[in-house]
């Protein structure tokens, strides 16, 4: 494919991504979010600062070094495009990004509690272990990009992070495995509060995350 036809594609899968989102009632009230998709080895798409009725015009091209080569970026993301050039330069297998303060699992982050896994959607939608918190720091600051990356250097295997008194960081392959990961992230969370008021949630048995790899391995052949 050509450049024009790669961004195209990336961003119609965004623009599909943010519907998703907010079709499946994960959003906070002010409906905030930021969604990116890596184009090359060089750059990736970001929302320009809002994602309600995104159109795939609205996206700007952003080097991983922070310059915006198309587009125009208002503050409020001009401000995290290091957090997500972090991801993307520590995880050269991410293909998209999708941050939210989705309430549920924003409570975990407001508590500074990881989420476990305890939930099957969120076991097979590729979190097969528990969301850890990310130390806080102020928002885009170098602070809360060195502690995101130290997290996702200890724990390789983690798709998504829980930002301290913040909100939920996502990543994936594609836009849309990372919207269904964040859908299962938020259900796991909301399951959890529930569960507490009836004696609290309780983990896998023993061998369940090998029993569901096997499953999926079994449809996919």
């Amino acid at each position: 494919m050509t450049d024009a036809q790669v961004r195209n594609e990336r961003a119609d899968q965004l623009v599909k991504a943010a519907e998703a989102l907010f079709a499946a009632e994960v959003m906070s009230h002010s409906g905030h979010a930021n969604l990116s998709a890596r184009l090359d080895d060089d750059d990736f798409l970001l929302t320009p600062g809002f994602v309600r009725g995104l159109r795939p015009e609205n996206l700007a091209t952003v080097s991983l070094d922070g310059q915006v080569r198309a587009g125009r970026l208002q503050s409020v993301s001009a401000e995290i495009t290091a957090m997500h050039s972090t991801v993307y330069r520590i995880r050269p297998q991410v293909g998209a990004i999708i941050h939210t303060h989705s309430p549920a699992a924003t409570a975990f982050a407001v508590a500074h509690r990881p989420l476990p896994c305890r939930t099957e959607p969120m076991l097979r939608f590729g979190q097969a272990e528990d969301v850890p918190v990310v130390p806080w720091g102020p928002r885009g600051s170098d602070v809360s990009v060195r502690g995101i990356a130290e997290v996702l250097e200890r724990r390789p295997t983690t798709a998504a992070v829980l930002l301290a008194n913040h909100g939920l960081l996502v990543f994936g392959p594609d836009p849309a495995a990372t919207a269904h990961l964040l859908v299962a992230i938020e259900e796991s969370a909301e399951a959890e509060l529930a569960a507490a008021a009836i004696g609290g949630a309780v983990d896998f048995p023993e061998g369940a995350v090998e029993a569901v790899r096997a499953a999926v391995a079994r449809v996919a052949s």
